[in-house]
Order: C-alpha cells, then sequence, then structure tokens
C-alpha cells in the first residue's frame, strides 16, 4: 500500500511515472465493484425506464382503440395477423374491462408522434444546460416528469385527446432532458481507459427496455387492462428517482460514499483533459470542424439503419413472416436483448484494447464503426431473398442487431473524445439528427413498401445499408480521436 506521501506526490506530479501507472491499474481491474460503474448501472435503470415509458403507448394503443386497432399499424398488410389482432384485443378488453376509445386512425398517428414533438427543440438547450450547471438535477427532473406523467396517461386519455397530446408532448421534452444530460456526467466520472465500457454499460437500458416491452407489453394489457402498462412502467421511474438524487453526483469529489482511491484515481486520469464547462460555445470553430461532421454524418446514418429496424422489424415478422401477434412481439424483441448483451461486451472490449495499448484511440473508434456498419448492413441487404425461412430471417436480424451495437464504442462515443468539454450540447446537436433520420427514414420506408409490398422491402434495406456506408466514408476519411483545438480552454478569456 502506498504512504500518504507517496499519493501527493503521484498527484502533484505531472508526468505518469511508473507508480502512478501502477495504481491506475490495480483500479482499473477493480471494474465492477467501483462506485463509477454503480453509476452506469443507475443510468442503465433510468435508460430502461424512460424507453420502457416511449414505446407503452406504441403497444397499449391497439388495446385502447376499439374496432379500428388493426389500422393503427399502417403497414401491416396480411389479411390473417389483421383478424387474429381484433379477436385477441377483443377478448382483452371484455376480461379487463379497461376503457376503450373511438379514435380514428389520423388520432391514433398524431398520439404516437406527438412524443417526438417537443423532442427537436429540446435536445441542444438540455445539453447545453447540463454541461454549464450539472447533469445531476437535469436528468432526474427529467425522469422524475416523465414518470409521473406516465402514471397520468389513463386519466389523461379518460379527459380527451388534447390533453393526452399535450402531455405527451411535455413527456417527451423530459425524456430528451434523460437521454441528452447524462453525458455530461461522464465527462467527470469516465476514465479514458473505461469510458468506452461506462457508456455502453448505460446506453445498454434502452435496448433492454425495448425488449421487455415488446416481450411483457401485450400480456400486461391482456392480463391486466392496457392502464397497468403506464402505471406499472410509470412506477419503475418513480423509483429509479429514488435511488437516483441520492446516489448521483455530478463531481466524484462532491461524492459522499466515494472512496478516496477511486477519487484519487479518476482525478489523476483526467488530470490532463479539460474538463471545465464553458459559457461560451465556439460555433463558427464547431462548423468548420470536420471531425465534428464525420461525426455527425455517421450518426446521421447509423440512425438511419436503427430507426428503419426500429419501425418495421415488427411489421416485417408479422407481415413477411406470417407471425400472429404474440409471437410477433417475442420474435421482435430478439434482436434487442441479443444487442444488449453485446453492447457492453463491445465497450468492454474497446476499452481492453485501449488499455492494454493494442490499438490507438482512433484506429479503435473507426474499427468498431467499420466492422459494426458493413457486417450489419451487409446482413439486411439479402434479407427479402431468405424470407422463407424464419429461423434464417431471425438469426440475420438478430446477428444484424449483434454487430450494429458496436457502433456504440465507435462513432457514437467519438464526441466524448474530441470535445469533452461540450459533451452535452455536442449530445443534443448529434440527437437533432438522430430525430430527423428518425422521422425521415421510416417515411421512406413506408413509400416504398407502398408502391411495391414483395420488392419495396429490398429497396428499404438497399437504401439504408446505402446510407450506412457513405456515412461509414465519411467518417473513416475525417474521424478523429483527439481533443480539438476549439474544445480547449483558451487562456486569454
Amino acid at each position: 500500500m502506498s504512504t500518504g506521501a507517496d499519493i501527493k506526490e503521484r498527484v502533484g506530479d505531472s508526468s505518469h511515472d511508473s507508480n502512478s501507472n501502477m495504481t491506475q491499474e490495480q483500479f482499473f481491474k477493480k471494474g465492477f465493484c467501483s462506485l463509477r460503474h454503480g453509476l452506469a448501472f443507475i443510468l442503465q435503470l433510468c435508460n430502461f425506464s424512460i424507453y420502457t415509458q416511449q414505446m407503452n403507448l406504441s403497444i397499449a394503443i391497439t388495446a385502447m382503440v376499439n374496432t379500428t386497432a388493426a389500422t393503427s399499424q399502417p403497414n401491416a398488410s396480411t389479411e390473417r395477423p389483421l383478424t387474429d389482432s381484433q379477436d385477441f384485443w377483443n377478448e382483452t378488453v371484455q376480461e379487463s374491462m379497461a376503457p376503450v376509445y373511438d379514435w380514428t386512425p389520423e388520432i391514433q398517428g398524431i398520439l404516437l408522434s406527438s412524443l417526438s414533438y417537443g423532442s427537436f427543440l429540446a435536445p441542444i438547450p438540455t445539453g447545453y444546460v447540463a454541461g454549464v450547471f450539472g447533469a445531476k438535477y437535469v436528468v432526474g427532473a427529467g425522469l422524475l416528469i416523465s414518470s409521473v406523467l406516465t402514471l397520468f396517461i389513463p386519466l389523461a386519455a379518460d379527459t380527451g385527446v388534447a390533453l393526452l397530446i399535450v402531455l405527451r408532448v411535455i413527456q417527451g421534452i423530459a425524456q430528451v432532458m434523460v437521454l441528452t444530460g447524462q453525458y455530461s456526467i461522464w465527462v467527470k466520472w469516465a476514465p479514458p481507459l473505461e469510458r468506452s465500457q461506462l457508456t455502453t454499460i448505460a446506453g445498454s437500458g434502452a435496448m433492454l427496455g425495448t425488449f421487455l416491452v415488446l416481450i411483457a407489453g401485450g400480456l400486461l394489457c391482456q392480463t391486466l387492462g392496457w392502464p397497468y402498462i403506464f402505471y406499472i412502467f410509470g412506477g419503475i421511474g418513480c423509483a429509479c428517482c429514488l435511488i437516483w438524487f441520492p446516489l448521483v453526483y455530478d463531481d466524484p469529489q462532491n461524492h459522499p460514499f466515494i472512496s478516496a482511491a477511486e477519487k484519487r484515481y479518476i482525478g489523476c486520469s483526467l488530470a490532463h483533459e479539460d474538463c471545465s464547462p464553458g459559457w461560451s460555445l465556439p460555433i463558427k470553430a464547431m462548423v468548420k470542424s470536420l471531425p465534428l461532421w464525420a461525426i455527425v454524418v455517421s450518426y446521421f446514418c447509423q440512425y438511419w439503419l436503427l430507426s428503419t429496424m426500429m419501425a418495421y422489424t415488427p411489421t416485417y415478422i408479422g407481415s413477411v413472416l406470417q407471425a400472429n401477434l404474440r409471437d410477433s412481439g417475442i420474435l421482435s424483441a430478439l434482436p434487442f436483448v441479443f444487442g444488449c448483451v453485446c453492447i457492453i461486451l463491445g465497450g468492454l472490449l474497446a476499452d481492453f484494447l485501449l488499455s492494454r495499448k493494442i490499438l490507438r484511440l482512433v484506429t479503435i473508434r473507426k474499427l468498431f464503426t467499420a466492422i459494426g456498419v458493413l457486417v450489419s448492413s451487409g446482413i439486411l441487404v439479402p434479407l427479402p431473398w431468405v424470407s422463407s425461412s424464419r429461423s434464417t430471417t431471425m438469426a440475420f436480424l438478430v446477428l444484424s442487431s449483434v454487430f450494429c451495437s458496436l457502433c456504440d464504442s465507435g462513432a457514437l462515443i467519438n464526441f466524448l473524445d474530441i470535445a469533452p468539454r461540450y459533451a452535452g450540447f455536442l449530445k443534443g446537436l448529434l440527437q437533432i439528427f438522430s430525430y430527423i433520420a428518425g422521422a425521415v427514414a421510416p417515411t421512406a420506408a413506408g413509400f416504398f413498401i407502398g408502391q411495391d409490398p414483395e420488392l419495396g422491402w429490398r429497396n428499404v434495406f438497399l437504401l439504408a445499408a446505402a446510407i450506412d456506408v457513405v456515412g461509414l466514408l465519411f467518417y473513416l476519411v475525417f474521424g478523429q480521436a483527439e481533443v480539438q483545438d476549439w474544445a480547449k480552454e483558451q487562456t486569454h478569456l
């Protein structure tokens, strides 16, 4: 063990001597027993809760609407799943005595998309505020607001459509506060050698939440009634708040439960990074920064593919594979549960390669992005030609999700490398582009499928793969992993 004098000497010394490296290596091996990993698992639970709240109306609306339930799925083209769906949910309503509403398909579309109405404006200011003032209260407030509003959705539905739309818009803004603000925490909590694993552990909660909603959502509506899907997942979110506020702090230096050794390790690891947030933003320099544009373009292109698969995987399984409603939910969830596991494994592998100095950071980011994009896109292209085999199709979808998850250790967190002091703002900016992709990609897919139900799927997958590869090429040429000059603190200010 080191003496107090040794510790002071290491902290005060700006160079990384052999003793400092040994100390960092010891704490790196402790891994999941650390408070910073506990923070990652708390954020995983928060992301899990937010994504269940994002998707619960998409599952429950089929039971909330009486005879128009089937038309709420705009691209359900086969008759057999349509009949099964109506019979299944008619039995559900009779058993649970839950109220049903005469919402037209247009109203249903507005309700489902209302969550995104405020999302286009919220990410950038949310990220900026979280970066300057800290993420604890920004993320905590967003989680609490979204969870409480989820509990009130059944009451709002009884009151009227207008109130439900307003509630969903506010809920969407609150969820952006969680999804954007959390990245400001890692600027001060994540050592460079653990940045990939910590962010991927936290981010895996998104796929875990999607998986559970797809698996359990229909069962909850059938057995307990559709209001309980909101009560249960809203209650889980409120329970997360009871963990979040007392255990999460913006800075490890102020955390009451952190050990002195871990605090020292994090401080030494981040000693050479400029993590202090700034009020001013170098907008002109950001606009001219090709490494930043490389991340932006890659973000948009990767979310084009992801949004397409998120929106149309259940439809593809139901219409092309002829799966009934219950089987479709289970099959649709499989890619997400495998993706959840592989996101974490990818982060661990990336940090292992970096800590052992096997590869440089920029090489790791580009390699993981290249493998993730090329394999996941390449698997989707032949998907229409294997549609006669359900097992082969599901294997392709699972493999695509598995390899796509590697991008979470690549370009998708590269903004933390090039500009840590503006991480919150940049995450908000990137989310804007992900929302644009999420709005355009399903619309384009619906157009292709509407023009030709058979060849349409082929065109959807070809377009998504082509866009993803274009984004990869741009990133490989211009991507970097060093802190940019415009992201460093200016001494003359």
